[in-house]
Formats: C-alpha cells, sequence, structure tokens
C-alpha cells in the first residue's frame, strides 16, 4: 500500500509535539524573567511535571539552558547565544551596519542603534553605547514599538497612511504623556520627518531620553532599517545639538545604504532644526 507507514506517522507527529513543547519552555524565558524554575515552566505552559523535567534535561544537554544547582533556577543556555550570532552574522543589514554604527557611537558619545521591522515591532540588530549614554545591558535582539520609536517611525517613512493603518492600526498604547497614540498624530510626524530627512523621539517611550533615526535603504530604494542616536536628554542636548545630530545619523545611514547598493536618484534631503 502507499503512503507513509503509520508507525512512521506516530513518530513524526510525535517527535514534532516534542519540538512545539521544547520551544514553549525556551519562550518562557523573557527579559523580565530571565530565570525560571521548573514549577514555573509547569505553570506557564500547562504540561506535566515529568514532561518538562525530562525536556528541560534534553536542553540542558544540548546547550539551550543552563542549571544553577544552588539557586535550583534555569536560564538560557550558550547555544542559543551561538545561534543567535549565526542568524545575525547571515544579515546583511547587521554586516553592513555594524562598523558604522559603532563609529557613530564613538565619534558622538551617544547611543548608536540599528534596527529593522518584523511584522508590526522594531527589531534591534546593533547597539553601541558612547560613553555619555552608559548601558548595562544590550539592546540586540529586542523588539520595540513602532509609534514610539525614533526607529519605528524611520522605518514606517515609506509606507502609504493605509499601510500604516493596516499594519499596526489607529490607536496605540501610551507609554508617556509625550506618546503619539493615534494614527493622525503618528502619520503627522512621519511626514515632518520624510521632509527632513528624520524622525525624532521625546520622552515617547521613557522619560529622560531622546532619540534621532534615518532609514536605510537597500539597492530598490525600499526602507529596510533604521539608524539611530539616543542618549539621556542631558547628554543629547537637542536644544544644541539637534541638527548635528541630525546630520551625522543621515550621513551615516546613508553609508549603510550606499553597501547595500543603494544610489540615491536626487539630493538627499538636508535635516533642519
Amino acid at each position: 500500500m502507499g503512503g507513509m507507514p503509520r508507525s512512521t506517522t506516530r513518530e513524526v507527529g510525535g517527535g514534532t509535539q516534542s519540538v512545539e513543547r521544547a520551544l514553549s519552555l525556551l519562550r518562557a524565558f523573557t527579559e523580565e524573567h530571565p530565570e525560571r524554575r521548573v514549577s514555573e515552566l509547569v505553570q506557564l505552559t500547562g504540561l506535566g511535571q515529568s514532561t518538562v523535567s525530562r525536556l528541560v534535561g534534553t536542553l540542558e544537554a544540548l546547550g539551550f539552558v543552563t542549571h544553577d544547582q544552588r539557586s535550583g533556577l534555569y536560564r538560557i543556555g550558550p547555544t542559543v547565544v551561538a545561534l543567535a550570532g549565526v542568524a545575525l552574522n547571515q544579515s546583511t543589514v547587521h554586516r553592513q551596519a555594524r562598523q558604522v554604527a559603532q563609529t557613530l557611537a564613538q565619534e558622538l558619545g551617544l547611543g548608536a542603534n540599528v534596527a529593522e521591522r518584523h511584522d508590526t515591532e522594531l527589531f534591534y540588530l546593533c547597539n553601541f553605547e558612547g560613553r555619555l549614554a552608559p548601558r548595562s545591558f544590550t539592546l540586540v535582539g529586542r523588539g520595540g514599538p513602532l509609534h514610539a520609536t525614533a526607529l519605528g517611525k524611520a522605518l514606517l517613512s515609506d509606507l502609504t497612511a493605509d499601510e500604516i493603518r493596516s499594519l499596526i492600526g489607529s490607536q496605540y498604547p501610551a507609554y508617556t504623556p509625550r506618546t503619539i497614540a493615534d494614527l493622525d498624530g503618528l502619520l503627522a510626524a512621519i511626514t515632518e520627518g520624510r521632509g527632513r530627512g528624520y524622525a525624532t523621539e521625546l520622552e515617547e517611550l521613557a522619560f529622560g531620553r531622546a532619540c534621532l533615526a534615518a532609514p536605510i535603504r537597500d539597492r530598490s530604494g525600499r526602507v529596510v532599517a533604521a539608524l539611530s542616536v539616543s542618549g539621556p536628554l542631558s547628554a543629547m542636548d537637542l536644544p544644541r545639538r539637534q541638527d548635528e545630530l541630525a546630520m551625522k545619523v543621515i550621513e551615516y545611514a546613508d553609508q549603510i545604504s550606499t553597501g547595500l547598493g543603494y544610489h540615491a536618484t536626487a539630493a538627499p534631503l538636508s535635516a533642519v532644526g
């Protein structure tokens, strides 16, 4: 008889289920909860204690999680870090942007970030901190809202109003009183950014921080990523430095775009205050 033998079908189905369960365990580790106990994993996934213990043991043996014997807590292991490095190194944008962003951070003493859009969120590909804007953690691999960040507005800058509405709707969560929380306000900010060549963010995602971002384009001219400079308000000093910072972020974003094969057909937009 034709078709797959029944025993093989069961093995494939069981294997798929095991993979899904193992991945659900890995997804339980988050920025807010980077360490978990087996009991927490049982509660979060709805899987049985024995199933979770068995899968966690396999994940530990393969290096996907590590176990602290003293605390009993599990955390993400080196295999995940290695795979993340493989993914980043395969990104054309990451390869072109990494050195440029690092140079920008060193030159200005501020944070320099590169992000691309993954569906309805931005996704950080590069993150370098200057002496005036230190962080104790990396942004690489994190997501973020498109409407409340300069990077997000730059990433949306080549979409139409209908495309933006279809993508993220017309009402958005407010993180601070300065957050743009509706489509009309967002479209106005994006239009302003198109006109001057860079987008802005002033305490829209977090108090005391500001950001300027410019789009990065590929060979076709499509916006595929964005480059930003960011930091505390005191370090950014926008009343005095906004034009300077904007020109730098546009210049460095253009370098990355050129590396991706983009050639502007018209003179670049100038930054204005």
